[in-house]
């Protein structure tokens, strides 16, 4: 018998070309095949014989996994694994892995935002296109200098926005109960509770996972709380923030304005009633995006398939309590 043959499924994917992975794979006896799953169905349909899956939003939950009888590993593009069932991955026996990529690109969207809409130029430019020449109808516009950032979870991301953040001048502080407070003093960010971020902050900027415990963290409680100027920018996973209370705290000016690369349904359905506010900058999920990072995501997600293929552990291994299972 000759060696065997890999199948590696991409699930799902939006990327016009899978070059990185063909040349990761490459060196493997490996076929590569891609469909764009929706639903759990879909993914058991297409990747029941599979023993690797390269997957970006298919929902790959307990179902899934039953019905997956080869599959050895789940590479996830991209940091996030909320669309995979962690745990009945490991029941399984099946290494998931994310692609800890560099942050810059996320970071570099993030301040992009703030910006954008502490200066209100999305809405400037849409006023001189259309034949407008008035500064004054977008009064007030507040000088960051002096003003507050909080930061609600202080890790790569969060760290980086404040690198960047820091030469306009203004104070900062951070929320994130899972890092010791070295981590704040040596950025010079202030540790603060969530409670101080939402009541003093001017500006907030989200970063942190979606878990159990982070979703819907911001609500109709905590949106009350926050300054009726505040500007809220979320990067991170759309489902952090209760959008029907968003909805209502932008249209009745609880806060100022948002900025959002995230929602909790996605792509955006035409009738979101965020569509109909000025005061939310939307952009499609893309704050991860350069042409460098693609080219990173997509081969070191190859590269996590391509060594357990080989029969080596994955480097950015998400349950790592499959080792143990693994071990007994």
């Amino acid at each position: 018998m000759g060696e065997k043959r890999f199948r590696v499924v991409i699930t799902d994917a939006e990327y016009g070309s899978h070059e990185p992975e063909r040349r990761v794979l490459s060196r493997l006896n490996a076929e590569l095949v891609k469909f764009q799953c929706k639903t759990e169905d879909d993914v058991i349909k297409n990747c029941r014989d599979a023993d690797a899956l390269l997957n970006q939003y298919a929902p790959i939950a307990r179902k899934v996994m039953e019905n997956l009888k080869d599959v050895k590993i789940i590479a996830r593009y991209g940091i996030g694994v909320d669309n995979v069932d962690l745990e009945a991955a490991t029941e399984k026996g099946i290494f998931v892995t994310n692609v800890v990529y560099d942050i810059c690109d996320v970071a570099d969207h993030t301040v992009g935002l703030i910006l954008a809409l502490v200066r209100k130029i999305p809405w400037a430019r849409q006023s001189v296109k259309s034949g407008e020449w008035d500064w004054k109808k977008f009064q007030p516009i507040m000088r960051l200098s002096g003003k507050t950032l909080g930061i609600v979870g202080f890790g790569r991301v969060g760290r980086e926005v404040a690198k960047r953040m820091e030469g306009f001048g203004i104070n900062m502080v951070a929320y994130d109960p899972h890092l010791p407070s070295g981590a704040f003093e040596k950025s010079g960010v202030k540790r603060v509770d969530l409670e101080t971020i939402l009541k003093e902050a001017d500006m907030i900027t989200i970063h942190v996972a979606l878990t159990k415990e982070t979703r819907h963290m911001i609500g109709s409680g905590e949106l009350r709380k926050m300054k009726k100027t505040a500007i809220l920018v979320n990067a991170s996973r759309g489902a952090v923030i209760d959008e029907n209370a968003l909805y209502t705290a932008l249209k009745e000016g609880w806060i100022g304005a948002a900025g959002l690369d995230v929602l909790e349904r996605e792509p955006i359905r035409k009738d979101n009633p965020l569509l109909e506010l000025d005061n939310v900058l939307i952009t499609p999920h893309m704050a991860w995006y350069s042409s460098a990072s693609l080219t990173e995501i997509q081969t070191k997600a190859a590269e996590e398939v391509a060594r357990v293929l080989r029969g080596q552990l994955p480097l950015s291994l998400v349950n790592k309590e499959v080792l143990k299972l693994k071990r007994s």
